[in-house]
């Protein structure tokens, strides 16, 4: 019940599969494909909308793995330039541009046996798709400015809420690329496709770190309001409702 989680038993459940919060249909079959994901070895591609939640299935699969010990390293694609992405993900050589006086290990090293989760992928630009294809089929990368290949051995994850076959169509998403990257796919349901898990998340926010006795708890006409309500922002939108109802309203109960 999550009426009488403690701040400690929070931290203790929110690992792995127990990431996710929720009793509907779509989030236990997630659940279950995070299981079955985690111990191989191959890309995952999550998809959903913005707000769902795809960082953290995509943490909770690396949980799940044999990786767990090793870092877990998040970097939104769609926020660096392309230049400075190529050299973010896979490093530099000294002198391979104009600023670059030392060499840059990319993230691709730095994870070592972890796992790299390229959010907003369907934002990278050709050239890019370009060079992860090539890493993706041969096992190597290629610092830049460096004409020495390097093997990576972390686990790659990606994200997007966009459509990559719409993306695909239009020409502006590689299609072997996009076969490459979905031989394994986890899609998430915006949160208005499973109502059941409105009132838990929201009880849950709400009472995030709060012992048993000093619950807070909403009235029916608040409750219906909540399930009314179409959540654009899927649960990113209901877990900030709920910390700014709890911040407004701190001494009630």
């Amino acid at each position: 019940s999550i009426k009488n989680i403690t701040p400690k038993e929070t931290v203790k459940l929110e690992l792995g599969v127990n990431r996710l919060k929720g009793n509907s249909v779509a989030i236990k079959a997630i659940r279950g494909e995070i299981l079955k994901f985690a111990k191989l070895e191959i890309p995952v591609l999550i998809l959903g909308e913005t707000g769902v939640g795809k960082d953290v299935v995509a943490k909770a699969i690396h949980e799940e793995s044999d990786r767990k010990t090793d870092p877990f390293i998040a970097i939104n694609c769609s926020s660096i330039a392309e230049g400075l992405l190529q050299s973010e993900l896979f490093g530099h050589a000294a002198g391979s541009y104009t600023g670059a006086s030392k060499a840059h290990q990319g993230i691709f090293e730095t994870a070592g046996h972890g796992t790299v989760f390229l959010d907003e992928i369907g934002d990278i630009s050709s050239g890019l798709q370009a060079a992860l294809l090539r890493v993706l089929e041969s096992g190597e990368y290629r610092p830049v400015g460096s004409a020495k290949s390097k093997f990576f051995h972390c686990r790659i994850i990606a994200a997007t809420n966009a459509l990559l076959a719409s993306k695909v169509e239009e020409g502006a998403f590689r299609l072997d690329l996009l076969f490459r990257l979905k031989r394994l796919v986890i899609e998430i349901p915006p949160l208005r496709e499973r109502p059941s898990d409105i009132l838990l998340l929201s009880n849950f926010f709400l009472n995030l770190n709060k012992l048993a006795s000093n619950i807070i708890k909403m009235n029916q006409e608040l409750e219906s309001a909540l399930l009314a309500y179409v959540w654009p922002g899927n649960v990113r939108e209901l877990k900030n409702e709920m910390e700014k109802m709890r911040l407004l309203h701190s001494g009630k109960s």
